[in-house]
């Protein structure tokens, strides 16, 4: 079975239950300033969970494009990976544990044809100093799934994690965790809720490899244990109370599912083989093997630092991002030039190294068509990343003889060439100990690297794609201020011009546009003037829900490289039949443009730059 079959099967398997299919969000967050990436499948959907009605309806299903940064180091085991997929379905205030968990495990047990034997399931045990019950029932529903496959499943009560590796197995197939493992809410733990904040308890699936346990990680193995035997491949999240303002919990008036599911770990456990990168990223090895003449077991932890970070990297570049010193683009970079150093231990790098672009894009264009048709431009970005690599590496490894010189590598040192230089830890380490030097400040560096990483994810909060900085009125203002000057600069400039990126706070707007040159001072000049001429129209700004295909057909204005469901919400300046300007948005946004005169405010372009190549910005201002 392949990624792309088990990836249909899940998908056909919850829309024959009622679910609508839902496209995959960008990785790049639209609208979310609290991290740089999407990194979990369940991230675009929270403001449905927590009560906004669905386009698509009260059950949706998909697969969610993923990437966790801070798994890169992790990887070259063979378990993490920094790109994923996850499969979800969620229940909007529809069905609950009675449907959901005989769902998952039909799907693994009878569509994937996971032995039930292998399967392990975790459960809630309750909080009694927050009165917070057992989950009873999803034990009890698990018991008669099992005993439906003619399995026994004996329940334990584990406790802590810490508890599961003095207590083990027990013969047990239920294990009851505390709220650190089988909770979810936004803030964590019962105790760490506020009030109105919502949450439940969580049932885990896993899947067991047998293989002999690691005692390094304690004295017996429990399914929540680190040694690899067992690999979770599900979660089922039951989002049934609210934290009261007493302190007390209740019941949600609606109870969501959401349902998370490693496509990557399922198909680790379909395949029965524990290395993630062989069950999931056989096309790349291949291709590396051929290009290096090199074979994968005698170069693992390279050939696995390759294909993951390269995967990674092309679905990244194929949602808009770009190598840079920051952001997003920091990222890419580091994913690169530390793929870019592997490969030239494999002796393939400055050989056909970007090519390893296509065997990627073959696993997936039939899910996302979108690469195949960038194709030859990610290609071109990773083929200049690492010609840029290899000079920053000549100028590095002078200065990292001047620190080895010394007779250390100060934190501050491994800092600089990390961040300014793009060297990957690993040489470092590896060029100070050919010369002998084994004074590293390793833990100084990572800790300037978080500190790096954390300034960088503030400064995303005020500059992430599609971005409000919040929803106070004077960021409204100026977020309907943007729809109009997108329209004016295509009036002006031409109909080919479209956003390529934005950010709108209280003080300002911004916008990024494809334009090949400068505009003059009279370009300018008429597209205040038309700005400032619809301002002064008040006219009516509305929201309309429609299905997708009525949308393009009226025109309206979409994020770049970004899918939609077949419902979309559209806002447009003036009604429909005769709108100015027609965008697919989420609000909000005011209700007639003449509010955007308060205080006699004028819409004036501050600043009219180069971004990159082919693409502007206009800072603007209402003064």
């Amino acid at each position: 079975m392949t990624l792309n079959e088990v990836r249909t099967k899940y998908l056909e398997f919850y829309k024959a239950r009622g679910h609508a299919i839902i496209p995959s969000s960008s990785l790049v967050p639209q609208n979310d300033p609290t991290t740089l990436f999407t990194g979990s499948g369940m991230q675009p959907l929270v403001p449905y969970l927590l009560g906004k009605n669905h386009p698509a309806g009260s059950r949706v299903v998909d697969s969610q494009k993923c990437f966790r940064s801070m798994d890169i180091e992790e990887v070259g085991d063979n378990r993490h990976t920094t790109f994923f997929e996850m499969l979800g379905n969620w229940s909007l205030g529809d069905y609950f544990k009675q449907e959901q968990l005989p769902w998952i495990f039909e799907f693994l047990t009878d569509e994937i044809g996971l032995d039930p034997e292998k399967l392990f399931v975790t459960a809630f045990i309750g909080d009694e100093k927050n009165n917070v019950p057992k989950d009873v029932e999803a034990g009890e529903i698990w018991q008669k799934l099992f005993a439906g496959k003619n399995i026994d499943a004996k329940i334990v009560d584990i406790g802590s994690e810490e508890d599961g590796y003095q207590k083990g197995m027990q013969g047990g197939r239920i294990f009851y965790y505390e709220a650190k493992k089988n909770w979810w809410s936004r803030a964590g733990t019962p105790d760490k809720m506020p009030a109105g904040e919502p949450g439940g308890p969580d049932s885990e699936v896993f899947y067991d490899f047998g293989t002999p346990h690691d005692t390094k990680w304690g004295p017996e193995c429990h399914p929540n244990c680190d040694c690899g035997r067992f690999l979770e491949i599900g979660n089922s999240v039951f989002m049934q109370y609210i934290k009261k303002e007493d302190g007390t919990f209740g019941l949600l008036p609606k109870q969501n599912v959401d349902f998370g599911g490693g496509l990557e770990r399922i198909m680790m456990a379909a395949s029965g083989n524990p290395d993630i990168i062989l069950a999931n990223h056989g096309p790349i090895v291949e291709y590396l093997e051929k290009i290096s003449g090199k074979k994968y077991e005698d170069n693992i932890r390279a050939f696995r630092i390759i294909a993951d970070h390269m995967k990674a990297a092309v679905f990244l570049i194929g949602d808009g991002v770009r190598p840079s010193a920051s952001d997003q683009g920091y990222y890419v970079r580091r994913l690169i030039r530390r793929s870019v150093r592997y490969a030239d231990k494999l002796g393939i790098a400055q050989s056909g190294f970007a090519n390893v672009v296509k065997p990627i894009v073959a696993m997936y264009k039939d899910q996302y068509p979108e690469l195949n048709e960038k194709i030859e431009m990610i290609e071109s970005t990773i083929s200049t990343e690492e010609e840029k690599f290899h000079k920053s590496l000549s100028r590095g490894m002078k200065e990292l003889e001047r620190f080895i010189g010394v007779g250390t590598v100060s934190a501050e040192d491994a800092f600089q060439l990390v961040t300014t230089f793009g060297f990957p830890l690993e040489l470092i380490i590896e060029e100070a100990g050919e010369k002998g030097i084994k004074q590293i400040d390793i833990e100084g560096f990572k800790e300037l690297l978080k500190q790096h990483q954390d300034l960088s994810r503030s400064g995303s909060e005020q500059k992430f794609k599609g971005g409000l900085a919040d929803t106070n009125e004077k960021t409204v203002r100026l977020h309907t201020a943007h729809h109009i000057l997108l329209k004016a600069l295509q009036v002006v400039l031409g109909p080919e011009v479209h956003q390529r990126g934005s950010n709108i706070t209280q003080e300002r707007l911004r916008i990024d546009f494809n334009y090949g040159q400068k505009m003059t001072d009279e370009q300018k000049k008429e597209v205040e003037r038309i700005v400032n001429e619809k301002i002064q129209e008040d006219i009516p700004v509305i929201r309309t829900e429609m299905s997708l295909e009525e949308a393009d057909k009226l025109g309206a204005e979409h994020e770049f490289g970004a899918k939609y469901p077949e419902r979309v919400s559209v806002y447009s300046v003036g009604p429909l039949d005769s709108a100015f300007s027609i965008e697919f948005c989420g609000g909000p946004h005011v209700e007639h443009t003449g509010e955007l005169l308060k205080s006699g405010a004028r819409f004036k372009i501050q600043k009219e730059e180069a971004v990159s190549a082919g693409v502007r910005r206009i800072k603007a201002v209402l003064e």
